[in-house]
Parts: structure tokens; C-alpha cells; sequence
């Protein structure tokens, strides 16, 4: 059986380092190369091919987010696991919705790494039992769960633009939108989220740990 050729997004250089251990000490996988931010990233997937991505959510040039997108939109077959410090009860549900196979707290163990790659790679989603419970509840604010929650993919990634204090015309111009339909996104989250000015979605942001 081929191996499993797995890449590391990350920008701390001690985490690939220690991915890479992991990734080439199990005989069915293969570390075919490493980024250390979203541009890197993307380049390196148009030149190495790549059956697993472990991706980092909190990049130094753009949002992992973004990167997820860039990756369902232009390199369709490569199964990507977000890895993250950020809670997966504030991010799991938006990177499954975004296209992700999977999400992973940096505290895992070398185990569950291993696991959710060979998941991803079946064609599979890993999540944890916690992130699960979420997934079958099938309930859009149903009590525990985050009110951003209720945010479509897109709606998610211009709320965490507005709470960086980006203006409507900036992420028009980096999503390639239109300054009005950014606007109207921008009412809309305000609507679902009972809010009504960008700063009471920078505090949102910074209380549940939403801000990279």
C-alpha cells in the first residue's frame, strides 16, 4: 500500500519539527514538506503532491480559514486537519463547514494525530467526542453552543475580519467581494447575533478566544 503523504502548515518551527518526528516514525506514512504561512502553503501544494495537509488555524499573513478555502477551491483531492490551540467548541463546527476533515487540538497525543490522518485519508471527518455531540444535536443555538454557531461559512470568516477591526471595504478587497455584499454579510451577522456595532463583535471576538 502507497504511503500517505502528509505536509505541516505551521508558523512555530518547534511544531513542525515535532509533527514531522511523529508523521516519519509510521511505516504507512510519508512528510513530503512543510510551510510556515498561507502563502508558502498554497505554493507548496502546487508543486508537491499532497494526500493529508495539517494546517495550522492562526497563520502570520492570512487566516487559516482563508487557506482552507483557497485549498477546497483549488486542491480539491487533499484532505485537510486543522490543528489549533484555539477551543473546538469556538472553531470545529466552522472548519467542518468550511471543508475541513477534521479538527485537532494542539494537546492531542501523537495517537489521535495519527488516527485523524488515516481518517482524512479514507475519505472520512475526525472529530472528538465533544465536537460530535455537537455535529448530532444538528441544533443551531441550542443551549451550549457558541452563538456564533449560527453563522454560514462565509458569514463566519467576514466576522472574524470585522472583529480584527478590518472595515467593510478591506475585506471586500481581500475576499474579492463587492463593498455591498459585504455590507449586507455584515448586517446579517449583526441580525443573527443580536448585535449592533462592529465593536460588540471585537469583544464577542476577544471573550471566546475567537481572535488569532
Amino acid at each position: 500500500m502507497p504511503s500517505t503523504r502528509v505536509a505541516v502548515v505551521d508558523d512555530h518551527q518547534l511544531v513542525r519539527i515535532g509533527l514531522k518526528q511523529i508523521i516519519e516514525a509510521q511505516s504507512d506514512f510519508a512528510w513530503v514538506g512543510e510551510a510556515k504561512n498561507g502563502r508558502e502553503a498554497l505554493a507548496l501544494l502546487r508543486t508537491t503532491p499532497c494526500d493529508v495537509l495539517l494546517l495550522d488555524l492562526s497563520l502570520p499573513d492570512m487566516s487559516g480559514l482563508d487557506v482552507l478555502r483557497q485549498i477546497k477551491a483549488h486542491h480539491e483531492s487533499v484532505a485537510t486537519l486543522v490543528l489549533s490551540a484555539y477551543p473546538e467548541n469556538q472553531y470545529g463546527l466552522n472548519v467542518l463547514r468550511a471543508g475541513a476533515s477534521g479538527f485537532l487540538s494542539k494537546t492531542a497525543d501523537d495517537g489521535e494525530l495519527c488516527r485523524a490522518i488515516r481518517a482524512a485519508m479514507r475519505g472520512g471527518r475526525y472529530v472528538s467526542p465533544e465536537l460530535a455531540e455537537m455535529l448530532v444535536s444538528g441544533l443551531q443555538g441550542a443551549p451550549g453552543e457558541p452563538r456564533h454557531s449560527v453563522l454560514s461559512e462565509r458569514e463566519f470568516q467576514i466576522f472574524c475580519k470585522l472583529a480584527e477591526g478590518k472595515s467593510v471595504s478591506e475585506i471586500a478587497a481581500k475576499l474579492f467581494l463587492s463593498v455591498k455584499t459585504v455590507s449586507t454579510y455584515r448586517t446579517r451577522i449583526l441580525e443573527k447575533m443580536a448585535m449592533k456595532t462592529n465593536a460588540d463583535i471585537t469583544y464577542y471576538a476577544i471573550k471566546n478566544n475567537l481572535l488569532q
